[in-house]
């Protein structure tokens, strides 16, 4: 078997003796056999929660900004709509953006980061509307209150 001058340098590094009594910080082990490193999941690994915070995120935020909206213009919420279904949703949203913010504090203070972005940026986007719907939502209420 033929090797190159390079081979013969890393095999002749690797059997290589530290000095006695010194121990070796690390291992020396041949480029050849190190492995490549890789991430536990990537950004767009962001499971079923992170699919349904995406899914149901993006149109609660649409419907609470809409009520912050109406309640700033009419000074009352959104109108009940056929059956309360328009109620429900404006009250579900606020529950769902509440929740979403909620996840993300947490997440921030277990791991030091905020939720992953997800498939392109859609979580990361959903996070960062969410907290621009509360800080409206605060707003509106602060100046309904004043008024």
């Amino acid at each position: 078997m033929a090797y190159s001058v390079r081979q013969g340098a890393v095999a002749r590094a690797a059997t290589r003796r530290p000095a006695f009594g010194a121990r070796p910080v690390r291992p020396i082990v041949p480029l050849a056999a190190r492995g490549t490193v890789r991430a536990k999941a990537s950004d767009s690994d962001v499971g079923t929660a992170g699919v349904a915070a995406i899914a149901l995120g993006l149109p609660a935020n649409a419907i609470m900004l809409w009520s912050e909206w109406t309640l700033k213009t009419t000074g009352s919420g959104l109108p009940p709509g056929p059956g309360g279904a328009l109620g429900a949703a404006e009250g579900v949203s606020y529950l769902l953006v509440l929740g979403i913010i909620g996840w993300s504090i947490y997440t921030k203070a277990t791991t030091g980061t905020g939720l992953p972005a997800g498939p392109a940026g859609l979580l990361g986007a959903v996070e960062g509307v969410s907290y621009l719907s509360l800080l409206a939502g605060i707003i509106v209420f602060a100046l309904k209150y004043l008024s």
